[in-house]
């Protein structure tokens, strides 16, 4: 459709859209703080002035950034909870149906939290502006509408992990007596580590490089290693 004949709502919506996008790849490159109106308006060939058409201000636009940081991240990562889950069910019910095959755990759960986990960091490989975004606004003082956001979305991540480290349990996977509060803050804490690693380098390629083998190390830890009978 010629842009020219869209309802002005539409072209608000687009126009909102390519500012959000041009937010994410701005930050990807420089610190979030020194980005300004001007820079977005000349991303995507505008005028500074046409910005605020579409935005009440420069605070409205990274609201809009994080709303849609939280929307795509969380509906990736339950998916791949939910993939992980069904290509464990697939290969489980491959094996059940060989006779006298050995019966194989449950191990669903696990299976859905590195799921969980290299999803995760290939989002962030794909959009490195977010953790750019969500470091700086944790960092801020004061509970500015930006931050509550931001804790908002940390709020539905840990949930998410939380859960599946209770069907972890359920599933005799994670060892009952295991601290999960903790656990969630190790999971989390991995997957900031390794993106900090690769902002400080420079080498986003590392961390799916590296991603396995921290997982293998977190999941180790939270085995269940009591005896079965």
């Amino acid at each position: 459709m010629n842009p020219s004949l869209q309802h002005p709502k539409q072209r608000t919506e687009v126009r909102q859209a390519s500012l959000v996008e041009a937010a994410l790849q701005l930050a990807a490159k420089h610190s979030p703080a020194e980005i300004t109106t001007g820079d977005l308006a000349e991303a995507i060939g505008i005028s500074q002035g046409a910005v605020f058409k579409h935005f009440a201000s420069k605070e409205a636009i990274w609201l809009s950034v994080i709303d849609w940081a939280t929307s795509t991240l969380i509906t990736r990562l339950q998916a791949a909870a939910l993939q992980g889950d069904a290509s464990h069910q697939a290969i489980h019910g491959r094996c059940a149906m060989v006779p006298h095959a050995e019966e194989t755990p449950p191990l669903s759960a696990l299976l859905a939290l590195k799921a969980v986990f290299m999803a995760h960091v290939d989002f962030v490989m794909t959009y490195p502006g977010v953790p750019r975004i969500i470091f700086q606004e944790l960092q801020s003082p004061g509970d500015s509408a930006l931050k509550l956001r931001v804790q908002s979305l940390m709020q539905r991540y840990r949930q998410l992990i939380m859960q599946l480290l209770q069907q972890a349990v359920q599933q005799r996977r994670v060892a009952p007596d295991a601290d999960l509060q903790a656990a969630v803050v190790l999971f989390i804490g991995a997957i900031q580590g390794l993106v900090m690693q690769a902002m400080i380098s420079g080498d986003l390629a590392a961390m799916a490089q590296q991603a396995s083998g921290v997982f293998a190390i977190f999941e180790h830890g939270m085995l269940d290693k009591r005896p079965s009978f």
